[in-house]
């Protein structure tokens, strides 16, 4: 097969994922990132603090009631109440009073909605219960099971919260939604939107190449070039 053919086999072919790779990754580098994040719509951190006159219990009080090996131990605020956060050996987190040191309750749904609630900065209302989320899905891939607060606005937010320590781990908006979408058609991964190293996303990169480089040979076959004149002697 010649070089014009090929070349022209493969624009036929891989045409369409050239244009869906460019359309996308021109969409992908418009968005702002933190509207992508939900940012404008919701603040993941709280910003509380907790007040120096507080009596906290200590270190050694919280780590003796703990149920194992402890990573990390910090002290921080949820809703207005100071608790003592630990991240276990094996990665889990958990809560305890950071006033007597005793294990508090993981998140039920009625907090779950209190914390959303308090970190939301948009115009919506949230829903009346959390609802939680124990399979995974292209909208959220994190750890579960995971808290899902639906706000009635525009952009159709979701707020996820940990039951494990009321963390905000996740926002999904229309946005979100979007990007995601041209995410899962630029790696080519359209089921899970995650997947880089597809076998699709391989074969349309080799060929994506291989048109390149049978244009170049094109060029170069075609270009113009100027005959010497014979030197009649």
């Amino acid at each position: 097969m010649g070089a014009s053919k090929l070349h022209r086999w493969l624009a036929l072919i891989i045409g369409v994922q050239l244009l869906l790779w460019f359309s996308s990754g021109l969409l992908m580098s418009i968005l702002p990132i933190e509207r992508v994040r939900g940012e404008h719509l919701v603040a993941r951190e709280s910003g509380e603090t907790l007040a120096p006159a507080q009596q906290l219990v200590s270190p050694a009080a919280v780590l003796r009631a703990a149920p194992g090996p402890v990573r990390e131990l910090r002290y921080t605020s949820l809703l207005g109440r100071p608790v003592a956060e630990l991240t276990m050996a094996d990665g889990t987190a958990r809560m305890h009073d950071a006033r007597s040191g005793s294990p508090m309750a993981r998140i039920d749904a009625l907090l779950a909605v209190k914390v959303a609630l308090a970190a939301y900065r948009g115009a919506g209302a949230p829903a009346r219960s959390a609802t939680l989320v124990q399979t995974a899905s292209t909208e959220f891939r994190g750890k579960l099971p995971v808290w899902r607060v639906q706000f009635k606005d525009a952009e159709t937010t979701r707020v996820f919260v940990s039951p494990a320590n009321g963390k905000i781990v996740g926002v999904r908006t229309g946005t979100w939604r979007l990007y995601d979408f041209f995410w899962g058609l630029h790696i080519m991964d359209w089921k899970n939107h995650e997947d880089f190293n597809t076998p699709w996303m391989v074969a349309f990169a080799a060929g994506g190449l291989i048109l390149a480089v049978a244009g170049v040979v094109l060029l170069y076959m075609r270009w113009p070039r100027r005959r010497r004149r014979k030197v009649e002697g």
